[in-house]
């Protein structure tokens, strides 16, 4: 066989090669492209592993608030870090990797010098064959949304060309996958959500209460309404403009969830108004979270240009079965938390209660 034949030959090999790695590449690339983190996880940890020839994969998402790495999904049959600290010391390999912004290459973990790994950063290392991985941060618009780890690679010491240039390819598929999914979630948060206080806003609030109400009626049990004003908002704006009006919606609101349980739904119901829900919750236990948020609030004046600006709000509250209508629940409190209003604000009142319900 002559030179040019045996040429021939290896160019279709490897144009067949391509074709066939093309094939496998663009069925998964168009399944990450989704908002369904299962199905792009599942992808990170069993199909691409295949496709480079590693045994293990871990991916983790990040949490931009907290910055901690959470483990999503992996294939380790032994243990391996559910949470990993940006802020801890010294940075672990996936902490460098998102500082970075670069994918981590390691053919050597023992000798490996650009990070260095110490040993003490190695918990788990027993439990690999080979001495390799590839630490790949997942960035969408210049922003790290995750880490996809691989690990052991099989048949062969190192990763080679192919391998990285798959890998950093599926990394921006998935990173961009994510980042959209976080987009999703942020924008589904912002409709239910009240821009300034981050409680359920007005409609988010009706639509609970319809829900808890036909609970009420499935399973049992009453409702409770907390109504609150802010006393004197008006005179606060006028007084000191309305940033500063503003700095007084956003405290009172943090006092208000403070005193509720997670199973409740604190609302911005108005401009200055504000609601709560406590399913299947006693008229005492909601009188004591009422006299709780009275006493946050009044307790502790706000600070504006070197002055203090006391506040404090009125509550009207009361019980109602599951016969009522969100109409119904929310007229009756707003009529205690008139009475409230009447008697000199920085008070609780109930529905159907003549005078300032006794706790004692």
């Amino acid at each position: 066989m002559n030179q040019s034949n045996t040429n021939s030959e290896d160019t279709h090999s490897q144009q067949h090669n391509d074709i066939s790695l093309l094939e496998q590449v663009t069925p998964l690339a168009q399944q990450i492209n989704c908002l369904d983190i299962k199905r792009i996880a599942a992808i990170c940890v069993y199909e691409i592993t295949n496709l480079v020839d590693v045994r293990f994969a871990s991916l983790y998402l990040l949490d931009e608030t907290s910055h901690i790495l959470h483990l999503q999904k992996y294939n380790h049959p032994f243990l391996i870090n559910r949470i990993v600290s940006l802020n801890q010391k010294p940075p672990s390999p996936m902490a460098m990797a998102v500082r970075s912004k670069q994918l981590i290459l390691v053919d050597n973990i023992d000798t490996h010098k650009k990070p260095i790994i110490r040993k003490s950063q190695r918990a788990f290392s027993e439990h690999y064959e080979t001495k390799n991985c590839v630490i790949a941060p997942l960035v969408c618009q210049d922003k790290v949304v995750g880490v996809l780890n691989l690990a052991d690679k099989i048949g062969s010491n190192n990763f080679n060309t192919r391998d990285i240039k798959l890998i950093e390819l599926f990394s921006q598929l998935v990173g961009a996958s994510i980042g959209n999914i976080k987009l999703f979630e942020r924008i589904q948060r912002q409709a239910t959500m009240d821009g300034l206080t981050g409680l359920a806003n007005h409609k988010t609030f009706y639509d609970i209460l319809e829900k808890e109400l036909w609970r009420s009626r499935r399973y049992g049990g009453q409702i409770s309404l907390i109504m609150i004003d802010i006393d004197n908002l008006k005179k606060i704006n006028d007084t000191y403009g309305h940033r500063v009006g503003d700095k007084v919606i956003k405290e009172i609101s943090k006092r208000v969830r403070a005193c509720v349980r997670q199973v409740d739904t604190a609302a911005r119901y108005g401009g200055d108004e504000f609601a709560v829900i406590l399913p299947n919750t006693p008229l005492s236990d909601a009188i004591v979270a009422a006299e709780r948020m009275v006493d946050e609030v009044s307790n502790k004046p706000i600070a504006s240009k070197n002055e203090d600006i006391a506040l404090s709000i009125s509550i009207g509250l009361g019980q109602y079965g599951s016969e009522s209508t969100p109409e119904e629940i929310t007229s009756r409190s707003d009529k205690a938390l008139y009475a409230a209003k009447q008697a000199g604000k920085n008070t609780v009142r109930i529905f159907g209660a003549n005078k300032k319900y006794n706790l004692k």
